[in-house]
């Protein structure tokens, strides 16, 4: 099948480069290729702009430049933020962790590790809409609690959590907390002073950045062990020459990204209601998260019958590129914790649908993906063995 038209709905996986992110990134790749460390002018040209693009990070998040540290990707933030504080900790008696059952896998694989070394850690359940309840976390909280670590939106399902709530109690308790915003930051406003959030992870490549590059917000008083050790960068905490050009486009980036929120929702937000209003016409699907506290791009549906990697490859032959429920980036086909999570069924969770949309997705284009998903969906159910034994009420455990 040739097929002309093509359509992005994956954002939630990575985003294209912006234009301006480009061309504020080539000069460093270029003419401007200073090492921040060295003293003469190119040097130093180098280190004001890795500066001025840390100034920005902070001030999209309401936090202070010194609070900034770059990183290479959300997952590396994630680690440092976990392993540092439960190392430091640690050697004051406090070896219990709290974080939810659907993380991603960068807190959930660092606690698994943790819990290896003599960690404790308590991992706190979703409803079924894919919400976090405070109490829960306020409940767990012990004395020798080091660290709570709650994501701010889901990456899957796009639910965003209570943070405030969670941060407030948290902060109430003398407890660190920390979240993963990668999927959050450009998509809701956050004021880590204003939230009483003490540690935040962000990734490049989520806001129209290139891949490779990321941030920890760090709260000024938390001393954080080295994650790198070796040089001074990074105020002597990682070491290893910056990546100049990835931490400039960060810096643009982001400024980009927190501008206008609100009116990037109000256009998405209908878009994205359009969607799940139409996938859910067909029989036997059902939303997956909270349908109102979800980010704006995101709609996860299950659609029953049917398996999620064969519907990925049939709408990419129509030139849609969308995720599904499955863990491919393992190689397994075991279904999602996410959905897993919520309470799916492990046959449901394997016929899940994500589509993640921003501004650039239009009207047109939802038009086009609500006619070409119950094609493949019919066409799929036909050749399932699965779906002809729902139909004649057979069980398919």
């Amino acid at each position: 099948m040739e097929n002309k038209r093509f359509i992005y709905a994956d954002n939630s996986a990575t985003t294209r480069v912006s234009d301006e992110v480009l061309e504020a990134m080539l000069p460093y790749l270029r003419e401007n290729y200073g090492n921040p460390s060295s003293i003469y002018k190119l040097g130093r040209d180098a280190q004001r702009d890795v500066e001025n693009a840390r100034e920005k990070v902070a001030r999209a998040l309401g936090a202070d430049p010194n609070e900034i540290y770059f990183t290479s990707c959300g997952s590396e933030s994630d680690n440092w933020a976990i392993k540092g504080t439960a190392e430091r900790l640690a050697k004051k008696g406090k070896k219990h962790i709290i974080t939810s059952v659907f993380e991603h896998h960068a807190i959930l694989h660092t606690t698994e590790y943790l819990k290896r070394q003599g960690f404790e850690v308590t991992y706190i359940p979703v409803s079924e809409k894919g919400l976090i309840d405070p109490e829960d976390v306020k409940n767990a909280i012990r004395d020798d609690t080091a660290i709570v670590s709650i994501m701010y939106a889901n990456n899957e399902i796009g639910t965003i959590q209570p943070i405030d709530e969670i941060a407030k109690i948290c902060n109430e308790k003398g407890v660190i907390f920390h979240t993963d915003a990668v999927q959050a930051v450009g998509h809701v406003e956050i004021d880590v002073h204003k939230q009483g959030i003490d540690m935040l992870s962000l990734s490049g490549h989520k806001i129209h950045a290139q891949k490779g590059v990321g941030a920890l917000y760090v709260r000024k008083g938390i001393a954080l062990p080295n994650f790198i050790h070796g040089g001074a960068q990074e105020r002597n905490k990682r070491a290893g020459t910056e990546n100049v050009p990835a931490i400039v486009g960060l810096g643009v980036a982001i400024e980009s990204a927190v501008k206008n929120i609100a009116e990037k929702n109000a256009i998405i937000t209908p878009r994205r209601n359009r969607l799940i209003d139409g996938i859910l016409k067909l029989p036997y699907t059902r939303l997956n998260g909270d349908r109102e506290k979800r980010l704006a791009g995101n709609v996860n549906i299950s659609i029953e019958g049917i398996e999620g990697e064969s519907l990925l490859l049939m709408l990419d032959m129509y030139g849609i590129c969308a995720s599904s429920g499955s863990a491919c980036t393992s190689g397994s086909l075991d279904p999602s914790h996410v959905l897993l999570s919520i309470g799916l069924k492990h046959e449901v969770a394997h016929g899940s649908l994500r589509l993640s949309i921003d501004e650039t997705v239009t009207d047109e284009d939802v038009d086009y993906i609500l006619e070409v998903i119950p094609k493949v969906v019919e066409r799929l159910r036909s050749m399932s063995p699965v779906w002809e034994k729902m139909m004649k009420g057979e069980s398919y455990e």
